[in-house]
């Protein structure tokens, strides 16, 4: 399973991210150019000591990224999909697509995924914390592929 930010643009939950990977054992893509410097303080104290012990890729825009992903499914978490991720099946290497937290992804991105997919809110709401988003996809995708680490 893997995580992939495009352009991420707020540092704590982009650490935040890379600490929640790097306890799940889950590979990280960094799709630049990123809203912040890489390595900012506030991204580090978010993502802690784990920084060292993640598996981060970064990539320097988005079609060097998908030169690198050897055909794995793309699968784009967005507002504006219809489908819910609970009634979704993730396969192993599934990457989990999340977009910059003030504009998403461009409709080149969101019509190259190959599913994409939302997180059932309440109507009068606009959208959950990136970070929490990771998590609660990730937990299901782990879950239901049997990829969560042995304890």
């Amino acid at each position: 399973m893997h995580i992939a930010l495009y352009q991420p643009d707020i540092p704590p939950n982009t650490g935040t991210i890379i600490r929640m990977a790097a306890c799940l054992d889950v590979q990280v893509h960094i799709i630049e150019p990123c809203g912040f410097p890489f390595g900012e303080k506030s991204f580090r104290r978010a993502g802690m000591d784990y920084i060292d012990q993640s598996k981060i890729t970064r990539h320097q825009d988005w079609q060097s990224f998908l030169e690198t992903i050897n055909n794995k499914r793309i699968i784009l978490l967005s507002t504006k999909a219809a489908s819910p991720y609970t009634e979704f099946q993730f396969q192993e290497d599934d990457i989990l697509l999340f977009g910059r937290e003030s504009a998403g992804v461009p409709d080149d991105v969101h019509n190259r995924a190959d599913q994409r997919l939302l997180i059932p809110m309440a109507p009068e709401t606009r959208s959950l914390n990136i970070a929490l988003s990771a998590a609660m996809v990730l937990g299901e995708a782990l879950r239901q592929t049997k990829q969560f680490p042995k304890v």
